[in-house]
């Protein structure tokens, strides 16, 4: 029997299908092996399948056999996840859009996987000044020696800045690149890449030797915010990446930290236009923002014999509205926000606080049901 995951591989080579239509695909199918084997017709039942999308689809698929492909491309590829495995990392696979395929090299640890381990990014310029430079430093050791994962793009500045604090301090790092896993870029990187090997990981969604285009970084950006729990923006231009990877931060329903810099500072705007927009201050007491990070709600140890009332913790509006859109009964993640009016990133990121706090368990196929 082919493994699902050889599906989601096999769906990747067929040219115009995306993350979102993949998305789609399993949402509608539950599976992407029953997506596999539909019909035309019930394809086109699919949003976003129109007629040029579907001729690809019957032309390229009859050429693929996925359980080949799928081994073929471990014999290239020695380690990757797809939405199929267990291992892929559960906070990425609740936002809109996971990567098909993800690729990695290093430490892997089980814990971030699962989202028991918080993970945070810290993005910014690739020409910090001596503020932003001091600043990174000091949170991402911080971070390290509290337990967090500092998630970056190993990019010149405050990315490799954040790599190297976290590192010195004992701590995990993730490293997102825009080239296969086994490109080191930008060059002058390729020590940081070599430590990150021994003392984190590396991960990206393009196969290896696939080298870096401009295209590939914004994409990656999403990865990064996906990953993390929050992102801290530490130093950003107007025109910076760091506002694309909050941007989808705020998609996905993540926290949003940036550090205030002074009104005429050219590498603080961008901080300064995210918090005029209700970005979070990182303000000089470290203690408050570690506080903050790890203020994820737990629920204590409880009798059997308490009262469900009683074991329900105080919800916001938000969690409250999508928990009583769910059921006893497994439910689509399409129907939850149907049945909200939600944006799909906030359901998608309420829905994990709510697993974590053990109010709602998720099924295969994106279905969802109360504990």
């Amino acid at each position: 029997m082919v493994e699902e995951g050889a599906y989601w591989l096999a769906w990747t080579q067929i040219s115009g299908i995306g993350p979102v239509l993949l998305r789609r695909l399993q949402q509608h199918f539950g599976t992407l092996a029953t997506a596999w084997n539909a019909t035309k017709v019930q394809l086109g039942e699919v949003e976003g399948f129109g007629f040029q999308t579907l001729e690809k689809v019957v032309q390229q698929r009859s050429r693929l056999h996925p359980e080949q492909l799928f081994t073929k491309h471990q014999q290239e590829n020695s380690h990757f996840w797809t939405p199929a495995d267990a291992d892929y990392p559960r906070l990425l696979l609740e936002t809109p859009i996971p990567p098909p395929i993800l690729y990695y090299r290093g430490e892997v640890e089980l814990q971030e996987n699962l989202g028991q381990k918080p993970m945070v990014g810290i993005v910014g310029t690739r020409q910090p000044s001596e503020y932003g430079i001091r600043w990174t430093r000091q949170i991402s050791t911080a971070l390290a020696k509290n337990g967090f994962t500092v998630v970056s793009g190993m990019a010149e500045g405050i990315d490799t800045e954040s790599h190297i604090a976290a590192m010195k301090a004992g701590g995990h790092t993730i490293a997102v690149l825009g080239t296969g896993v086994d490109v080191i870029y930008p060059h002058k990187n390729r020590d940081l890449y070599k430590q990150i090997l021994t003392a984190g990981l590396v991960v990206s969604e393009y196969p290896t030797k696939t080298p870096p285009d401009r295209t590939h970084f914004p994409r990656r950006n999403r990865i990064i915010a996906g990953l993390s729990r929050a992102i801290l923006v530490m130093e950003a231009p107007l025109k910076s990446g760091a506002l694309i990877t909050a941007t989808y931060a705020n998609e996905f329903g993540r926290d949003v930290y940036a550090l205030p810099g002074r009104l005429d500072d050219h590498p603080s705007q961008g901080c300064l236009k995210l918090l005029s927009q209700g970005a979070t201050f990182i303000l000089k007491e470290l203690d408050e923002l570690l506080t903050m990070l790890g203020a994820i709600p737990q629920i204590d140890g409880v009798e059997a014999s308490t009262p469900l009332e009683q074991l329900m913790p105080t919800l916001s509006p938000e969690l409250q509205t999508v928990m009583d859109a769910i059921a006893s009964d497994a439910l689509p993640f399409d129907f939850i926000i149907q049945q909200t009016g939600m944006a799909a990133g906030s359901v998608s990121g309420a829905l994990l606080q709510l697993e974590l706090m053990g109010l709602i368990s998720q099924l295969p196929g994106m279905r969802y049901q109360k504990s």
